[in-house]
């Protein structure tokens, strides 16, 4: 079977105030995520991705990559096109020094 290629980019070249969906489960968005970002947990997905805008540019995060671009896949095979998987995930956003939040006031981490 097929498998189409995944655009990938860095955490470090995510325009700020791209629409950058976070795929992971809730006690990691709880623990730590990019202000801004739009939480669909990667089960979610496919029942829920009519959430997802079809005509900006998206940019799909998980913890180190993985889930997120199996995400993009999915989003590319149903329609999306402008969709990219960001490279080392939320690991590598919080390398980058992109900004994070937690829920709760609590300091953020990446679990």
């Amino acid at each position: 079977m097929f498998a189409p290629e995944v655009p990938t980019v860095p955490a470090a070249d995510v325009p700020r105030g791209a629409y950058l969906l976070d795929v992971r489960e809730d006690d990691e968005w709880a623990a730590g995520h990019a202000p801004g970002a739009h939480h669909l947990p990667m089960q979610d997905v496919p029942a829920r991705m009519g959430e997802v805008p079809m005509d900006d540019d998206v940019y799909v995060i998980c913890r180190s990559g993985g889930r997120s671009a199996q995400v993009t896949a999915y989003l590319l095979g149903n329609g999306f096109d402008q969709v990219r998987n960001v490279d080392g995930g939320m690991r590598a956003w919080a390398a980058a020094d992109r900004p994070l939040e937690a829920d709760g006031g609590e300091s953020p981490r990446i679990i």
